[in-house]
């Protein structure tokens, strides 16, 4: 049996990394992290036409069809070259249309959403850090109204997937009466996020049931995106001690560093297998899909953050500041962590969902 990726995947990841690599220098990361949108309209497009835009979306509405391993590929490839813009919640509500929508929606959106001619987002979070379906307490019916938080890049979508008591789904058009968006300040500049206020705000029903479906795949895809800033942030480190030098030599000769550097590699590269093993089981072994996407989340982010940290240490008295890059990384790894939930939240459900 074959457990590598297929040539395919590594295909998809070998794009994705030279498109970053010749569009996306440092310098410019800085200034899109800094922006206003926090968004590049081109880079956006070349991924787009690159099929990053509808990688889940059916071929018949003009996707790739492809699985949540593909995706999170994506994500991890994306998240190692510090990329910006609306790539997570725009797959997320691709998903929750092509899993939960009725004919109508899906004929209406999927297609738009495969081209980049609409930008899908989602709502789910709600006051007092409630990211789980069965906690929301958000109305659903014709109209909504109250609020959403941590929505990403809320100033940007043209349609949200909104998630209401009971653990329905709901989809809400930008141009809907009644709906407010507000920027809030998030700690990584690269992924912006809103709140979304509604009154009596139109909505769609959507009439299947994905939340914890959806909820999964976001748990997976935060998994392999952290896997991406934590793989970047080690070689970050491998080659600055390659480089800077105390007492005449380089600071990669010392055995302390070494042995730092040996621990992030050991934290890090393990942990691929969870977020693959996840992924692979949302589409294949669902009766272990949520369990195995709590357990991704929970150790890769948690592990990630601590390699963040090391990373700050590592690189010294420059690795505090603003001007080291180091930064752009560590909070992306924050981000990740504390988005739909910290990993407390999910080593608990995951020992509930293991009947412990």
């Amino acid at each position: 049996m074959n457990f590598d990726l297929t040539e395919e995947q590594q295909l998809l990841q070998n794009a994705i990394a030279q498109l970053l690599q010749n569009e996306l220098p440092v310098t410019r990361l800085r200034e899109i992290f800094e922006s206003e949108t926090g968004h590049d309209e081109a880079l956006w497009k070349n991924l787009v036409e690159m099929g990053l835009g509808g990688l889940v979306i059916p071929e018949e509405y003009g996707g790739a069809g492809m699985e949540l391993l593909d995706l999170a590929l994506a994500s991890e490839t994306l998240s190692y070259g510090g990329a910006p813009g609306p790539f997570f919640g725009h797959s997320l509500a691709a998903l929750a249309v092509s899993l939960a929508g009725s004919d109508a929606q899906k004929q209406r959106w999927l297609p738009q959403l495969a081209t980049g001619d609409a930008i899908g987002s989602f709502a789910f979070a709600e006051a007092g850090s409630v990211w789980q379906p069965e906690d929301w307490v958000m109305a659903g019916g014709d109209t909504l109204t109250g609020t959403k938080l941590n929505v990403p890049y809320s100033e940007l979508a043209d349609v949200f997937v909104v998630g209401v008591a009971g653990g329905g789904l709901v989809l809400v058009e930008r141009e809907a009466s009644g709906l407010e968006s507000h920027p809030i300040d998030g700690v990584d500049r690269a992924r912006r996020i809103g709140a979304l206020i509604f009154e009596a705000t139109p909505c769609e029903s959507m009439p299947g049931a994905a939340a914890d479906r959806v909820r999964d795949a976001a748990l997976v895809l935060l998994a392999a995106d952290a896997f991406g800033a934590g793989t970047r942030l080690a070689d970050m480190c491998v080659e600055y001690a390659k480089t800077r030098e105390q007492f005449g030599v380089t600071i990669g000769h010392f055995q302390a560093l070494k042995h730092q550097l040996a621990n992030m590699a050991i934290d890090i590269e393990p942990s691929r297998a969870l977020y693959w093993y996840a992924a692979h089981a949302f589409d294949h072994i669902q009766g272990e899909s949520a369990r195995s996407a709590a357990i991704a989340k929970a150790h890769i982010t948690d592990n990630v953050m601590q390699i963040a940290r090391d990373s700050v240490e590592a690189h010294g008295g420059i690795g505090f500041t603003w001007e080291c890059d180091v930064q752009l990384w560590f909070k992306r790894a924050m981000f990740d962590r504390a988005f739909f939930g910290v990993p407390s939240l999910h080593r608990e459900r995951q020992a509930q969902l293991a009947g412990w």
